[in-house]
């Protein structure tokens, strides 16, 4: 019969029992902590005399229940137990000790020679034995072999649990990993997966295990990763940074939709396992081990910057990094096919204008729709690309004859012709085209998109909106304008510019009221040249600023020597380019000049084209208005042929419209209906403002104008453009 129970024993005991029993296993390195229990004063004296100097640090307790509290209170690596006590006996003491899970050895030290007493305690867990009498020798033995057997299992319980923890850390670590981490079996069948692999796949563990790699893998990879997921290799030699792609579940983890697949791409590292046999040399090869990472967005990342390196952002189109390689590859296979191709320069006509009117905004969207009506008229294998600006290049392979450019050029024209809608706004704007081809026109490709560009700027020079085939003698034009514009930064120092002055009259009284002043230019070699053939390179070189500058001071010092009566009533018209407008010193430059030859503001007129009016609005104004503060007016020339507003002749310090001689040139019958003109005379009356109309050359016009209410003229049947000398000959006359 038990005859205790842990609620029966004193407070004190059963205070301590939690702190005790939950108490760590003991470290090694320590002096042995021995209890020795008997109730017999004598065998408990024995016990300690043979165990004294031994280096144990020695309890006793002499009977049942002062074990126990000693127990309960204390730690011991060691008890030597009397079965036989009279309050609490041996086998009691050790119910309590597996009953509190109590880390500790017994040994028992019996007089009893009955069999079942030495069954109870090797039932109880007792370590060993022994039988009174004993000696010394044996008593000592017994303890130092349970002390040893204690120390090894307290070692290989250590062993354990660090042995747990760790494989508890390489499973955190191993399913916490960003990596996928797996095994495969010698066959190649999965034998492990880590919680990352499952998530990235999008399936189950227990889908994966005992599946051949090959089902994951994406078809055009599987020869590449044969020698991957099947490495028998180790340390350096192992597989290393080897790129494939394998498919997985889409959307969320533990989809099981089947069809639902995507493609990832991985970078992935894998070694060998073996096991050694009896000859080390000759291991057994037992499956693979590897890790895998997800690379997918950097691999789109680096495609994202891999076409953005060959391609113009805003339409798509390749660039001329990319244009250049696909026209070189074009070559050879027309080199050995011995076949033609043909490059096409585009440059967009007006395109400037509509970007300066509608902003850079409106100007990309154009740029876009272009491209893309330009590559509705191509073949598959044709190459479109953006040069940059409003310029595009074409090449157009395997050529029947050269009417299959010249069919294509036709349909860039026609599509481009069609009106643009950028947000409302209709927007019409042409093309001018030059081709080259291969391999009549260059072997090289600099030499074709050079010759396709002079193609180009042979048809803006005649007209712009159209096509045309390069030919020799286009560089020979081009190598004269070159020279011209050489020439022409020379012209101002030699002196070779000159102004002429054409009369405009008031056609009731036939009296000369004004003058347009015109520059000529005295070539030494080619004579005289017309603004209208050196002023674009003027105007593209930034030469038109110091020429605009003589023609201001000219303009001057011409009226400065007029000495004919009536000549200081006479109003003289000045043509400014709107690039010159633009220069901050206009103003300055004009008054100055003004007071030097003491010439009366009231006496100069500057006109300018109405496309000035959309420019920069704003500072036109600014600047306009500076000029009408000094005394200047101003008139708008070459009216109706651009594209301003109504609205602006009302916010312009504007005095004069002329009527572009285009219009005037349409004049061939004098009861007929003209209503552009009609239109500009009523705008002119309802805006108070002064009319005068240019390219009057017959009759049947100038009546036609007079009658109509237009009386101030200028044109070929009254004068023509005249030097300063035939001008004053003519007022004085």
């Amino acid at each position: 019969m038990n005859r205790f129970r842990t609620t029966g024993l004193p407070a004190s005991i059963r205070g301590t029992l939690p702190t005790y029993l939950d108490a760590s296993v003991t470290p090694p390195s320590h002096r042995p902590r021995l209890l020795l229990v008997d109730d017999e004063p004598r065998v408990l004296a024995s016990l300690q005399e043979m165990l004294k100097g031994c280096g144990y640090a020695i309890s006793t307790a002499a009977s049942g229940n002062e074990a126990l509290a000693c127990l309960a209170e204390q730690r011991f690596d060691l008890v030597l137990l009397d079965l036989l006590m009279m309050d609490v006996d041996g086998h009691e003491v050790m119910d309590f000790i597996n009953q509190h899970d109590i880390k500790t050895d017994v040994i028992v030290v019996s007089g009893t020679v009955g069999i079942d007493s030495a069954i109870g305690a090797l039932k109880r867990g007792a370590h060993d034995y022994l039988r009174k009498p004993f000696s010394r020798e044996e008593l000592l033995r017994t303890v130092d072999n349970a002390l040893r057997q204690r120390d090894l299992q307290q070692t290989n319980r250590r062993m354990v649990a660090a042995l747990a923890l760790s494989e508890k850390k390489y499973r955190y670590l191993v399913d916490a990993s960003p990596d996928m981490i797996y095994m495969l079996g010698h066959e190649g069948r999965f034998t492990y997966v880590n919680d990352r692999a499952c998530q990235m796949l999008g399936y189950e563990r227990e889908e994966l295990l005992g599946q051949h790699y090959t089902a994951l893998l994406h078809a055009e990879d599987h020869e590449r990763a044969l020698y991957v997921f099947n490495e028998r290799r180790v340390g350096e030699r192992a597989s290393r940074d080897v790129e494939l792609r394998v498919t997985c579940r889409a959307g969320q983890q533990h989809t099981h939709d089947a069809a639902d697949t995507s493609v990832m791409t991985i970078s992935l590292n894998a070694i060998g396992m073996h096991r050694e046999k009896r000859d080390p040399h000759t291991p057994t090869y037992v499956g693979t081990y590897g890790i895998a990472r997800d690379v997918s967005a950097r691999k789109r990342a680096e495609a994202v910057i891999h076409h953005q390196a060959y391609h113009d952002i805003l339409t798509d189109l390749p660039n001329r990094v990319l244009f250049k390689d696909r026209l070189g590859l074009a070559m050879l296979q027309a080199r050995r096919k011995r076949t033609e191709l043909a490059v096409m320069f585009i440059d967009l006509d007006r395109f400037k204008l509509v970007n300066d009117t509608l902003g850079h905004g409106h100007g990309d969207k154009l740029l876009q729709q272009v491209a893309q009506r330009l590559k509705d008229c191509l073949r598959k294998g044709d190459t479109l690309a953006r040069q940059g600006g409003d310029e595009f290049t074409i090449v157009l392979p395997d050529l029947r004859s050269r009417d299959d450019a010249r069919v294509v050029a036709d349909k860039f024209i026609e599509r481009l012709q069609q009106p643009f809608d950028l947000e409302g706004n209709e927007v019409h704007i042409s093309a001018s085209i030059g081709v080259a081809i291969y391999p009549e026109h260059g072997e090289s490709i600099d030499e074709l998109l050079r010759n396709a560009d002079i193609a180009m700027y042979r048809v803006k020079d005649l007209g712009k909106n159209g096509h045309a085939f390069y030919d020799p003698s286009m560089h020979d034009a081009l190598h004269q304008n070159v020279a011209l514009e050489q020439h022409l930064r020379r012209a101002l120092e030699r002196n070779e510019l000159e102004m002429y002055y054409q009369p405009q009259i008031d056609a009731a009284s036939g009296r000369i009221i004004g003058a347009e002043a015109l520059m000529r230019w005295n070539h030494p070699v080619r004579g005289l040249i017309m603004p209208g053939e050196f002023l674009p390179f003027a105007e593209e070189s930034g030469l038109i600023v110091p020429i605009s500058e003589w023609m201001i001071d000219t303009l001057c010092r011409d009226m400065a020597q007029w000495g004919t009566d009536g000549a200081d009533q006479l109003t003289l018209s000045l043509n400014l380019s709107p690039h010159y407008l633009d220069h901050s010193k206009f103003f300055e430059t004009m008054r100055n000049a003004l007071e030097r030859y003491d010439i009366g503001p009231g006496r100069i007129a500057v006109e300018i084209t109405e496309n000035i009016c959309i420019r920069n609005p704003q500072y036109a104004i600014e600047q306009l208005k500076k000029l009408g503060q000094l005394g200047v007016s101003v008139a708008i020339d070459d009216f109706g042929t651009g594209y301003s507003s109504l609205a602006y002749l009302h916010r312009f310090p504007i005095h004069t419209i002329k009527i572009d001689q285009s219009f005037v040139q349409q004049i061939s019958d004098e009861d007929g209906h003209y209503p552009v003109v009609l239109a500009i005379i009523s705008i002119s009356r309802g805006l108070n403002l002064d009319l005068v109309a240019e390219g009057v050359e017959t009759e049947v016009q100038a009546r036609y104008l007079r009658a109509h209410g237009c009386s101030t003229m200028q044109g070929f049947l009254f004068h023509r453009p005249m030097p300063l000398g035939g001008f004053v000959n003519v007022l004085n006359s």
